[in-house]
């Protein structure tokens, strides 16, 4: 269904409920991929943030947002908020970067 057809709000709720439920699964997905990155990360002694992936990221969330018709600057700080939650995740598993000798 798209909002559009929607005719009331219960419909909305239930599509909004279901598209939450949808994004609560692909972060859970993506936590998989961070944890996956800690142990290669911790394999090669790289650290949990790289500042030029950062920002690679970053840059491609803004261009899909514009692309989805989203104000970017919105849809980064969400990212940036994210990304920030992924990089302590995988310094619970790898120590925090200042602690790392690489």
């Amino acid at each position: 269904m798209k909002a559009k057809d929607c005719t009331s709000m219960t419909e909305i709720r239930a599509e909004i409920d279901r598209l939450d439920e949808a994004l609560v699964k692909l972060f859970a997905e993506r936590a998989g991929y961070i944890d996956r990155a800690a142990e290669i990360k911790a394999e090669v002694d790289l650290p949990a943030r790289i500042e030029a992936r950062v920002e690679e990221v970053v840059a491609n969330v803004r261009r899909h947002a514009v692309a989805e018709g989203l104000q970017p600057d919105l849809v980064e700080k969400l990212w940036r908020r994210l990304i920030d939650w992924s990089i302590a995740r995988e310094e619970s598993r790898l120590g925090p970067d200042s602690l790392r000798k690489g």
